[in-house]
């Protein structure tokens, strides 16, 4: 807790002298204590590392105990088949974790600048990694600072911090300040600096007392690099569903060798046939058809600007019911600008009328111009922040800060200092000279005589002050920064100590980091649909407060809380109070994980938005953490799970509706395959069960599973977003893909398709004049009426697809042709199952052959069935909901 500590305590505690520094020898003994100062990350995973962890998934683990069955019983295609939906499952997963691990590495590249230190009586400039603890600093404008300093001394000097505090303007330091609270925010201790913030005026000098991970952004970097291995809602939900196959599989086996033992059938025959079952449980190609679909809703997504890094994380998405946002850059545009200024009993909104007519208004503007050094051109600026808003100010106006130089030429100056808060410059004007002071009012009121009222001088009476004070202080309520500006005329050119007194006051300034134009609406379409947006800042409370209010994201002040108050709670009771609090302000990077963590505690998706270094742990941290692609640091894109490529929240609201589309989509698509894999259970546990031939052989089965459901299941994935999904709430995490009658149709569906595949069994037995209890029947017969069975049932899966699209509405009421590429997929299927019964070689590996026309009419009115009775059962549902 340097901050609470003299200087001369701080000096004695790290043995330096503030003169001449540490010695060589001292350095190279401290250097070994406290090592190199730089960031440190723990040894990254190897291509294969990260490959083996791709395959720790229960459908996984099922694949593959399917590939090594049909492996051990020579189907060495399926085994292939199988390897390769695995492989190409594990390369996706590769690929994303290997993008997305670089924000350490950014946090190294951004800490790693030289410093100017004082050593063996010299000055010198050394590598930063060379800094060890006790080390005096000399820092000046534009410098970075290089570790971790306590200030022993400053002069005019500020920092400006926003990538570790959030704060939008240069924070003012003074190394002759003591903080008694040890709790004081970062943004709040004026003698501390801190590692891989910058200069931008004045200088100062600091003694070094924390290096490399010490440092606060160390300790962020150990936050980043903290493994974070929860799952996503979708993980979890597949995780589960891999589980209950792979149990249904085993469970079926057990079934299958229970019955053959209970009927004494030829147990190896019974062992293929378990095999058979165990394939139709598992749908193989469902872990790579979910990696496709969020693929493709990458896809999508990167066009409405958000680029998405982690595929489970558009999944994700449609889920979040709490915004966690960073104000500055992120709600607000991190530029400040002038939004009211007044001079005597004359307020003004700087509005879209570029006009100013007011006298004493031209003269503040003008006043407020010839005492900045900011420049501001082709929309560009450089200077401080606060100075840049004033020439903007002016050209808003057409009063251009060139032209005023021109004809009020610069001569003197007295610079800011943080003791006086003024500064003065002195301009010719003809053959007289103007002193301009601009800075804290209540500075300039006390050497003020004079205020200017209709372009005339006159008096500064105590109600004149109470009545600037009072518009200051209501400015100040609207989380406006005042600025105050006095002049006077001298008709000789003077010294600086001359300039501060007997002053004419002409007004005043209101300035803040305005919100983003369109935040405001997205706001309100977030709220719609049942998520709760939260303002974190660095900022001070009555500021944030008042930008929250305004955005509408709070109504009363006991809304807003202090990272000093986040400290006196427990974990337990700042979850409990979560809820009730919309703006946090003045926290540290600790505190926006904490505030993270206690929302996540309360069952909550989070999803936390930000810019700067200081949000890097809560992105992270979040379910889904979003990073600004514009104004963001490497550190923060490289924690984040999300990038919006032009910065507008407006965009997060928009992949929000994405998210929930696409889970949509691949409920659709899991729903469509246990129904298809449901239906070949129920073919073959009934033939078993009734002592009936089996239908369909393993090979088949493979088939319709990887290739004929494959197509359908991925054209669910890329169906139009429903029109009305923004104004539902949020789904809870914990729904699982049968909620909302899912499980009945997917029952249903499976029933069906089953009963009508062996329906055409059957038939294809009958024709030739036997039946399902027949003995011996010839092998051409069982293969005839096997092919029935193998159309009917990829036919009749490929038909129900489109009954999958909506589980209310239906394929008329959300058009036939309102997914091209799922009537592309069933027309696709159909051409796949003609050619695997029609070319020989594939006939003979798949043991099928051709069917007749009038077959084929018949595998079509087969078909349909599943489908027409899905529709029937819609317009039903549709009337329960219409009286509900």
């Amino acid at each position: 807790m340097w901050f609470t500590k003299e200087i001369q305590d701080v000096l004695k505690e790290y043995d330096s002298n503030e003169a001449t520094g540490l010695s060589s020898q001292e350095v190279k003994l401290r250097l070994e204590k406290y090592g190199e100062n730089k960031l440190k990350s723990k040894p990254k995973k190897s291509f294969f590392q990260l490959f083996l962890s791709q395959l720790k998934d229960m459908l996984i683990y099922v694949l593959l105990g399917a590939a090594a069955i049909t492996l051990f019983i020579g189907e060495y295609v399926d085994a292939v088949i199988i390897l390769l939906v695995v492989i190409l499952n594990a390369v996706i997963g590769v690929v994303q974790e290997y993008k997305a691990e670089k924000a350490v590495e950014a946090l190294q590249k951004l800490s790693n600048p030289k410093a100017l230190v004082k050593r063996d009586g010299q000055t010198l400039e050394i590598q930063a990694l060379e800094l060890v603890p006790g080390d005096i600093v000399i820092l000046d404008a534009g410098r970075f600072v290089p570790a971790d300093l306590r200030l022993i001394d400053s002069a005019n000097l500020q920092i400006e911090e926003s990538a570790l505090t959030g704060e939008s303007v240069p924070s003012e330091k003074s190394a002759s300040e003591i903080y008694t609270n040890l709790k004081t925010p970062l943004g709040d201790q004026s003698n501390m600096a801190f590692m891989s913030t910058i200069a931008t005026y004045g200088r100062g000098e600091g003694i070094v007392v924390a290096t490399g991970m010490n440092t606060e952004i160390g300790k962020i970097a150990q936050i980043l690099d903290e493994d974070n291995n929860e799952l996503t809602p979708l993980q979890v939900r597949l995780e589960e569903l891999g589980k209950i196959l792979g149990y249904i599989a085993i469970g079926i086996c057990i079934l299958i060798f229970a019955i053959a033992l209970i009927q004494k059938r030829d147990l190896f025959e019974m062992f293929l046939t378990a095999i058979s079952l165990a394939v139709a449980a598992i749908p193989e190609g469902l872990p790579a058809i979910v990696a496709i679909v969020l693929a493709i809703g990458v896809t999508r997504m990167s066009k409405i600007n958000a680029i998405v890094k982690k595929l489970p994380a558009v999944e994700t998405l449609g889920s979040v019911n709490i915004i966690c946002s960073d104000k500055t850059g992120t709600l607000t545009q991190n530029k400040m600008k002038v939004m009211k200024y007044y001079t005597l009993n004359n307020l003004n909104e700087v509005d879209d009328n570029n006009e100013i007519n007011n006298p004493d208004s031209i003269k503040l503007v003008q006043g407020m111009i010839l005492s900045s050094d900011a420049t501001y051109e082709n929309n560009e600026g450089t200077g401080d922040p606060t100075e840049i808003a004033l020439v903007q100010l002016g050209n808003h106006y057409g009063i251009l800060k060139s032209k005023l130089n021109e004809t009020y030429p610069r001569v003197g100056e007295k610079p800011f200092d943080s003791d006086r808060k003024l500064m003065s410059t002195l301009v010719k004007s003809n053959d007289k000279f103007l002193v301009y002071t601009k800075g804290a009012l209540d500075s300039l009121l006390k050497i003020s005589t004079h205020v200017i009222k209709d372009g005339k001088s006159i008096p500064l009476t105590e109600n004149h002050k109470s009545e600037f004070i009072k518009t200051s202080e209501e400015l100040s309520n609207k989380a406006l920064r005042i600025l105050a500006l006095a002049y006077k005329e001298v008709e000789t050119e003077i010294s600086s100590d001359e300039m501060e007194n007997d002053l004419t006051l002409i007004g005043i300034v209101g300035m803040m980091d305005p919100p983003r134009l369109e935040v405001k609406s997205s706001i309100e379409t977030a709220k719609k649909a049942g998520i709760t947006p939260i303002m974190i800042t660095g900022d001070h409370k009555t500021t944030a407060f008042a930008i929250a209010k305004e955005l509408g994201i709070a109504d009363d002040i006991s809304q807003a809380i202090m990272g000093t108050e986040i400290d006196e709670y427990t974990d337990e009771e700042f979850s409990k109070l979560i809820n009730k609090i919309k703006v946090f302000a003045r926290v540290s990077p600790e505190h926006k994980v904490k505030i993270v963590k206690a929302f996540k505690s309360q069952g909550n998706i989070v999803s936390m938005t930000g810019d700067g270094v200081n949000d890097a742990p809560s992105l992270k941290t979040a379910d889904i953490g979003v990073a600004m692609g514009i104004t963001g640091t490497d550190v923060s894109k490289g924690a984040s799970d999300m990038i919006l490529t032009d910065d507008n929240f407006t965009t997060i609201v928009h992949a929000i509706e994405e998210g929930r589309n696409i889970y949509n989509n691949i409920k659709k698509s899991v729903v469509f395959l246990l129904s298809c894999n449901l239906g070949e259970v129920v073919t073959i546990l009934l033939s078993i069960l009734f002592f009936w031939p089996v239908p369909l052989l393993p090979t088949q089965i493979l088939w319709i599973n990887l290739i004929t459901d494959t197509l359908p299941a991925i054209s669910l994935g890329m169906d139009p977003g429903d029109k009305d999904v923004m104004n539902k709430k949020p789904r809870n995490p914990k729904e699982s893909f049968f909620a909302h009658g899912a499980g009945p149709r997917a029952i249903m569906g499976g029933i069906l398709i089953g009963l009508l595949t062996l329906g055409a069994f059957f038939y294809g037995l009958y024709e030739h004049g036997y039946s399902l209890g027949s003995r011996n029947i010839p092998e051409d017969v069982l293969t005839y009426a096997r092919t029935m069975a193998f159309v009917v049932l990829a036919a009749s899966q490929l038909f129900y697809s489109l009954a999958m699209r909506n589980p209310t509405k239906s394929i008329f009421q959300i058009g036939i042709f309102s997914n091209l590429y799922l009537i592309g997929a069933i027309i696709i299927g159909f051409i796949l199952q003609f050619s695997v019964i029609s070319i020989p070689f594939l006939a003979n590996a798949f043991k099928v052959h051709n069917i007749s026309i009038q077959d084929w009419g018949l595998v079509i009115l087969f078909a349909l069935i599943p489908l027409m009775i899905n529709e029937i059962v819609k317009i039903f549902l549709r009337k329960r909901e219409a009286r509900i």
